[in-house]
């Protein structure tokens, strides 16, 4: 057998693809919403890269209420570095949307364009990542963590009580799944 060389596909994955088989059970109102959803995650992807550019070049947006508008503008305004990887291990990481640290100041920004209500845990984990990561200790520095979501700002400030267990933890089970690698597990 001689096969096709679709060499421009290599690792890409079709919406209507094998190992994502659970569309062979939609019917078309479903198909429907997951490809909207799928549309607006692909949008949300470029969203991202816009505003990383903005704030890289320190472009700020017109003046208003709008999301992306509030969150490129702070950005620029306290001086943030946008998509900065915060790493532990290869178990534990992750890209904060925007992070600054000064005078013992840590900002954490995240941008969600999806509708579906997000969580400031996510925040949570990356000011843990990044104290593990420069090993600093976050009763020792002030915190702001802020989620840009459907035109507002969800603001909070934790403190070490928030952030020390979610440091204890990402530790903890980054020695159990490395001892699970290492025993043949994954």
């Amino acid at each position: 057998m001689e096969w096709h060389n679709h060499w421009n596909l290599e690792g890409a994955h079709a919406f209507l693809g094998a190992s994502n088989y659970h569309w062979i059970n939609y019917d078309k109102e479903k198909l429907l919403t997951v490809w909207q959803n799928f549309n607006a995650a692909q949008r949300g992807t470029k969203i991202h890269a816009f505003a990383k550019e903005a704030i890289e070049l320190g472009i700020k947006l017109p003046r208003s209420k709008r999301t992306l508008n509030l969150y490129v503008n702070d950005a620029v305004g306290f001086g943030m570095t946008p998509e900065q990887i915060l790493y532990y291990s290869d178990n534990a990481f992750g890209t904060a949307d925007a992070i600054s640290f000064r005078e013992d100041f840590l900002r954490i920004h995240d941008l969600k364009t999806g509708v579906n209500p997000a969580s400031i845990k996510q925040l949570e984990v990356y000011a843990a990542l990044f104290c593990l990561e420069y090993k600093v200790k976050p009763g020792n520095i002030q915190m702001e963590l802020r989620l840009y979501q459907n035109d507002d700002i969800l603001i909070e400030t934790p403190g070490a009580d928030i952030i020390l267990p979610i440091m204890d933890k990402i530790v903890q089970f980054d020695k159990y799944i490395n001892k699970w690698k290492k025993d043949g597990g994954i």
